[in-house]
């Protein structure tokens, strides 16, 4: 049977509150959008929902080639601690790293109260395995595979469901956690084995182990997840094999990548990867000049720095208080969503969140049985948010269970009316966003005032004025689509891995030969890797970097060969990365030593294989006189929960290019609304984005 050409590629945002699915006509260049409740207990289901949508629309299933997809379950299941229940294998005398981790504390210093996380493997599910292997790879102890056996049968019979493997030095020798792997897979072919030279082979030994940790914690729920929606995805008559999971890194990788080969771990910051990756490839200009990305969504807001292009980078970082080591786009997300509950604490205070009313029961004004009150039930008595148009009316919103649940939580303990308790709310949360992306921008020495601030998310365009006039920032952007601007990155991205291997040497001592060695080995791996996932080798492109540090130093920068040599390594190459190394130190920390020698710490290579993306379209300016037909009346907001100021309403999907308007006005749509105050003006560009700057 002849398959149908594919014509649409779907990209999927999976949120705390709402899942937003971005389907791309290739044909026509049309977006479609969905916006659905997510379903927490089963995230599939509410993606599962979203596709049947498009197809009651009239798409033919089979003709969706591209399937991408954001998701935080692997991010849900480590801050509510669902993982599996994991097993450890660990060089005999070396048990007690993970009690001792790196010394250091991820609290105050005196804090007398201070508690490390709960072990991923407790010391009764740590097993010591006779072996040994040096610095350099060499066997000091050859493996006791029946050593092997016996702890994994002890930690299969004690209940557990995925095993972590850490031998010491075995980034330089992954032999031993090799046949490790091959003794457990004959006595239980179904268990799951993480091994840290895999995961993260590179040295230092407790950020090795904990990533490994992690991979072992959290593999066994995104495999359940990705079988889950893999099987509804077919039931649904999505049969593309192209199917991709996005990472921390900003790119994509295939499904059947995302459970092999200790990747489960470069899923952790999956969501919001995506919209700061979709903010640099979309906003080019902007995103050499300078954006701070704001995505509010419905439990958290993601921040993110777009600067020369595209989105900072860390390798180095801690997830719900675990150290995790992995490549990583440099990211913030607090606390700040429109389903952050309100209330009055014991002390008097009025505080929003942590605590989130999620998707369900959700905000008050949901009515889906929610009591407290949230930001969003703040927007709503505000008048910021429409109640008969939420998206776009396909739900109504409960205002008097919002004003209910204000008046009953925070109004009436504070002694104040039930706009100004709702005022207070949506003050706090867009300070507590100011504050976060202030002290972001000072840890990377960004001048905010030459920054442009792009919101997007459900909430981000309610409250992204008030966070930019807080900062000082003069112009904000907003997407033609804002809420669902991240399922729109999962059009907009490649797909990509990360690899690193661990190779201590003076730099000035290093042969160019053996560092050629070390990347071609990891080329090789990489080519067998895209070969599994049925990706075309000519399609990709290897990029080079070295971590680098002065001899002393207890960290590294990575530093990149881009440009430096065409070919393979030259003696005058490492001259030159030498100098790269000395002058990336004085921009990073203000001073380099260039009298001191340098090492090579680790290689690092990074494989990215072009696939086909979104291209905006460009419109025709509009007469000014055609704004008109976006005017759908007015509405009294009540900006400081006292005074009601009379904003003038816009159908975003009316204004067309050329469009210029003044505040106070509120933009509505169906996946979000824009809020913009007196002293603001508004245009609309070429391509459908709002440009709001201060008047």
């Amino acid at each position: 049977m002849e398959r149908t050409a594919p014509r649409y590629r779907l990209g999927v945002d999976v949120g705390g509150t709402h899942t937003d699915l971005v389907l791309l006509d290739t044909g026509t260049g049309q977006l479609l959008v969905e916006k659905v409740a997510s379903t927490p207990k089963n995230q599939a289901l509410g993606v599962l929902d979203g596709v049947a949508r498009f197809v009651a629309r009239g798409i033919d299933a089979s003709t969706i080639g591209f399937f991408g997809h954001g998701t935080t379950i692997t991010t849900n299941a480590l801050l509510e601690m669902r993982g599996a229940k994991v097993g450890l294998l660990i060089t005999k005398g070396y048990r007690a790293v993970q009690e001792v981790q790196n010394q250091a504390r991820d609290t105050m210093l005196f804090d007398y109260f201070y508690e490390k996380p709960a072990s991923i493997a407790p010391q009764s599910l740590t097993q010591e395995i006779p072996e040994r292997v040096d610095h350099a790879g060499h066997v000091l102890r050859a493996l006791d595979r029946d050593a092997v056996r016996a702890a994994a049968k002890s930690l299969v019979d004690a209940g557990v469901q995925s095993i972590a493997v850490c031998y010491l030095f075995s980034f330089a020798n992954p032999a031993h956690e090799n046949a490790t792997r091959e003794e457990i897979k004959a006595l239980y072919p179904g268990l799951d084995v993480s091994l840290s030279s895999e995961v993260l082979p590179r040295i230092r030994e407790w950020p090795r182990l904990s990533a490994t940790l992690l991979n072992a914690y959290l593999e066994p729920v995104l495999v359940h997840y990705i079988g889950h929606l893999n099987d509804g995805l077919e039931g649904a008559g999505i049969v593309t094999p192209q199917r991709f999971l996005m990472q921390s890194n900003g790119g994509v990788m295939p499904f059947a990548a995302a459970i092999a080969g200790g990747r489960t771990v470069h899923t952790l910051l999956s969501g919001p990867a995506a919209g700061a990756r979709a903010a640099a490839y979309l906003f080019g200009t902007d995103a050499i000049s300078g954006l701070v990305s704001l995505d509010m969504g419905g439990t958290s807001a993601d921040i993110a720095f777009i600067e020369g292009g595209a989105p900072l980078e860390v390798t180095e970082g801690v997830i719900a208080r675990r150290q995790l080591d992995v490549p990583a786009l440099d990211m913030s997300s607090i606390s700040a969503g429109g389903g952050s509950i309100a209330g009055v604490d014991a002390s008097g205070f009025l505080n929003v969140g942590p605590e989130s009313a999620v998707a369900d029961p959700g905000p008050a004004c949901y009515g889906r049985g929610g009591t407290k009150p949230t930001v969003t039930d703040a927007d709503v008595v505000c008048g910021t948010l429409n109640p008969d148009y939420f998206l776009g009316g396909a739900q109504k919103l409960d205002v008097t269970a919002a004003h209910d649940a204000i008046k009953r939580e925070v109004a009436d303990p504070l002694k104040m009316s039930v706009r100004e308790a709702a005022a207070g709310i949506r003050r706090i949360v867009d300070m507590r966003m100011a504050d976060e992306v202030r002290v972001f921008a000072a840890k990377r020495g960004v001048d905010l005032s030459a920054f442009t601030l792009l919101s997007f998310g459900g909430a981000g365009a309610v409250h992204a004025a008030a966070v930019a006039e807080e900062l000082g920032m003069k112009r904000i952007l907003v997407p033609p689509r804002p809420g669902a601007f991240s399922a729109l990155g999962l059009l907009c991205t490649d797909v990509v891995h990360d690899y690193i291997r661990s190779g201590l040497a003076p730099l000035a001592e290093l042969a160019p030969r053996e560092a050629e060695a070390a990347f071609h080995e990891m080329e090789i791996r990489a080519r067998a890797e895209l070969a599994a996932e049925n990706l075309k080798a000519e399609d990709a492109s290897f990029t080079r970097e070295c971590d680098l540090r002065y001899t002393g130093q207890g960290y590294e920068i990575r530093t990149s060969l881009e440009g430096l040599v065409s070919g393979p390594l030259t003696a005058q190459a490492l001259v030159d990365l030498r100098s790269r190394f000395d002058e990336r130190h004085a921009q990073v920390h203000g001073h380099a030593a260039k009298e001191r020698p340098v090492e090579l710490v680790s290689y690092r290579l990074r494989l990215r294989v072009t696939v086909p993306k979104y291209q905006p379209q460009e419109e025709t300016p509009q007469p000014q006189a055609a704004i008109e037909t976006a005017i759908k009346g007015k509405r009294d907001a009540y900006f400081d929960g006292r005074v009601p100021t009379a904003a003038t309403l816009y159908e975003r999907d009316r204004l067309h290019a050329g469009a210029t308007f003044a505040g106070p006005a509120i933009v509505e749509q169906f996946d979000a609304t824009t809020v913009i105050p007196q002293g603001w003006t508004a245009r609309v560009d070429g391509q459908r984005n709002l440009i709001v700057e201060r008047a």
